[in-house]
């Protein structure tokens, strides 16, 4: 069964500015992950499972992304 995310609290890093124009949000519902574009609240919501978001933090950490 599909998650209803409407009905989720989302959350941005406390980095964010205040305006938080150009953010992802995210939040999570037991082991799944969704992340949406902070300017398209009703917008799609991408899916990840706590396995594929911990593969994502450990490359951030470990300056994988060229940022």
């Amino acid at each position: 069964m599909p998650i209803d995310w409407s009905q989720v609290t989302f959350h941005k890093a406390s980095a964010s500015s205040v305006e938080g124009t150009e953010c992802v949000e995210v939040a999570r519902i037991g082991d799944t992950y969704g992340v949406r574009n902070s300017r398209d609240p009703h917008g799609p919501v991408l899916e990840f499972t706590h396995a594929e978001m911990a593969a994502f933090a450990d490359g951030v950490r470990n300056g994988e992304f060229g940022v």
